[in-house]
């Protein structure tokens, strides 16, 4: 052990230290690191769980990339079909990075039940439908399978259950124009509810129900090879721009693609506030943590003027002054961060476990309880960003022991 860190260890737990008049401001220093870690391990874990639980029901109802024809309209509403015999599908093949393709449909139309009316939009689904994100929102029957015969089962919302006065096994009769001739009498379509699903997302629970695909090909007149459009589900959601424009690049020219981003740009926008306000948060717990390890270190060395004062009298040179008090605060800030990870970490675990926190108002953020989220990495990348940035802050405090004199310092009382 060389000599600055055997002296380090002997302020740290050196019997002189127990009754040290800079113990209290010591204690309050490793709180405030303990306390800013805590912070900013929940503002973390929430504001990043939020942004993916919310990413990730966007997808659910949309996919990450939609592939349509490119004449089709802006609308929710499937206009011009696209073929399914392209060399991308059913096994993608243009790019890496992309887990699931699936083929869909949309039809826009009106659920009529003996006391009300509810304008809806019918997504036509097949059995390469991803329904794994589905299963979470489902509170009622069963997804329905759509690989046999054509059925009539549909799973809609539990709002517009709760408005329609519908349950699982209910039937009700569904009215589409044509698009041909919309002052055609309209497709009528008599539907049985086998599931109820609730997202929270009202924008989608509002409006959506799911049925087979080959309900709205037979209604718009297309072949069985004729989709509305085509989504895929990407393994990185972070690559999602450089993906579309490979992917827009290498398909056909009668073809466009759009990401969830620009499709629902508004919600993307808010959502990436979130990381500026992470930031933000973490910077201030950061230097609020800083500043009062200055103040400990500031204090510690006035406490110990005599003792450096005895050690440049021994031919100790600053430097190796400065790594004393250096490492002694390495040390202190290490106990701040083991408290903060270890209150932080279980807070987070019992959230994520049993969702105890809920949001006051959940229409607004899509979701009722308080999502978490954090890996191994970033837990790793904050201590040591924690670490480092309050180091180097107290490299400037630290500077002052090259100012003490000797003589004066052995003096010092």
């Amino acid at each position: 052990m060389n000599l600055e860190l055997y002296i380090a260890k002997r302020l740290i737990k050196g019997k002189e230290h127990k009754i040290s008049i800079s113990a209290p401001i010591i204690k309050i220093a490793i709180a405030a690191i303990a306390l800013g870690l805590l912070m900013m391990l929940i503002a973390l874990a929430t504001g990043v769980g939020l942004k993916y639980k919310i990413r990730e029901k966007v997808a659910a109802f949309n996919g990450h990339i939609q592939i349509y024809n490119y004449d089709n309209n802006v609308s929710e509403v499937s206009v011009l079909p696209v073929s399914t015999q392209q060399e991308f599908y059913p096994d993608f093949n243009l790019t890496d990075g992309v887990n699931h393709i699936q083929a869909v449909a949309t039809k826009a139309g009106i659920i009529r039940t003996a006391d009300t009316f509810e304008g809806i939009i019918a997504k036509g689904v097949g059995p390469d439908y991803n329904w794994s994100l589905f299963k979470d929102f489902l509170v009622g029957g069963s997804i329905p399978d759509y690989s046999g015969e054509l059925g009539t089962q549909v799973l809609v919302s539990k709002m517009l259950a709760a408005r329609l006065g519908l349950e699982v096994g209910s039937n009700f009769n569904a009215f589409f124009l044509k698009e041909e001739d919309p002052s055609r009498v309209p497709n009528q379509r008599r539907f049985e509810v086998l599931g109820i699903y609730d997202s929270g997302f009202e924008e989608f629970d509002g409006t959506y129900i799911f049925t087979d695909i080959r309900h709205i090909q037979r209604m718009n007149n297309w072949q069985a090879d004729e989709v509305g459009n085509f989504e895929l589900f990407l393994d990185d959601f972070d690559q999602i721009t450089e993906k579309s424009a490979d992917i827009y690049g290498k398909t056909l020219s009668d073809l466009d693609t759009q990401t969830i981003n620009n499709k629902y740009y508004q919600i993307f926008e808010w959502i990436g506030l979130f990381d500026f306000n992470i930031a933000l948060i973490i910077g201030i717990m950061i230097l609020v943590g800083g500043i009062n390890m200055i103040t400990a270190l500031l204090v510690l060395i006035l406490e110990r003027t005599p003792m450096i004062g005895i050690l440049k009298a021994l031919g100790a040179n600053n430097w190796s002054i400065r790594k004393i008090f250096l490492y002694n605060a390495a040390y202190l800030i290490g106990i701040g961060l083991f408290w903060g990870n270890a209150i932080g970490l279980t807070l987070v675990w019992i959230q994520d476990r049993y969702r105890i926190f809920k949001f006051p108002n959940p229409e607004e953020y899509y979701i009722d309880y308080i999502p978490v989220y954090l890996n191994l990495q970033t837990v790793l990348l904050l201590n040591t960003g924690v670490l480092i940035l309050c180091l180097l802050m107290l490299l400037i405090p630290s500077h002052i022991i090259t100012r003490i004199s000797p003589v004066k310092a052995i003096k010092f009382d």
